[in-house]
């Protein structure tokens, strides 16, 4: 008789668990989605995604999964609208335990802006692929002059690497000007000098000569003294005097 009960008892109690699963499921299912987890990668350089961005995408695309029952949340449907986007690179995105929706996102991230003669302007990304101009405010430098698309990948593309991973070129190097023949002046921001690089090749080489002259002679003589300098050869430095013809 013991036997008999404790086995109507498991049994009783297994259709129990059962119900109540199927009943705890159910509401957990109908709880409506509270709130959005998003991340952006690479969000302290400069980009031209925000959460609110993100946010004023799928409201516009019509989902945004907050209020909606956590059940009926598609988020294929949110990263497809996301990657519509050309600024997004890839999304993750997935519903967590406790009814959010949480977006992960890569950014694709501009190097330049290039402004070609009689053209319109775009930005370049770290392959040296084309990013439409949005109006978006980005504080890079600005390429000018006789650009193709072929230059811009192959060559502006190496300059724009080079400033990223320079902290300090890229704060001082405001303009990039290249010339028919496809050679590049720098524009800085500190100083008034023009600086010839010639074809952006061996660039650590020529910009840490132009670093030690910065260190050591400009404190000397002051940041105005001369209107040019060419760093055409890696194994000198050769500067112009403002106002004077005069190699120094």
């Amino acid at each position: 008789m013991k036997t008999l009960f404790k086995l109507l008892l498991m049994c009783g109690l297994i259709v129990y668990l059962g119900f109540a699963l199927v009943r705890f499921s159910r509401i957990a299912n109908e709880e409506k989605c509270s709130g959005l987890n998003i991340v952006i990668a690479d969000s302290t350089r400069a980009g031209f995604i925000s959460r609110d961005e993100v946010v004023r995408l799928i409201d516009k695309a019509k989902v945004n999964p907050v209020n909606t029952a956590i059940d009926r949340v598609n988020t294929t449907n949110i990263k497809e609208a996301l990657l519509k986007n050309p600024f997004i690179k890839d999304i993750d995105c997935y519903k967590t335990a406790d009814h959010r929706v949480t977006i992960l996102l890569e950014q694709r991230l501009p190097l330049l802006r290039v402004c070609p003669q009689n053209e319109h302007d775009y930005y370049i990304d770290e392959n040296g692929d084309a990013m439409r101009f949005t109006g978006y405010p980005a504080d890079l430098a600005v390429a000018t002059g006789y650009i193709s698309a072929d230059y811009a990948k192959k060559k502006l593309r190496v300059i724009g690497r080079f400033l990223r991973e320079n902290r300090f070129w890229d704060d001082q190097i405001e303009q990039i000007y290249v010339h028919r023949d496809g050679k590049i002046d720098l524009v800085p921001r500190v100083g008034s000098q023009l600086i010839h690089i010639g074809l952006p090749d061996s660039l650590d080489v020529k910009m840490n000569n132009l670093l030690v002259f910065y260190q050591k002679v400009m404190p000397q003589v002051g940041w105005n003294k001369y209107s040019e300098i060419d760093l055409r050869h890696t194994n000198q430095v050769i500067c112009k005097k403002d106002g004077a013809d005069k190699n120094s």
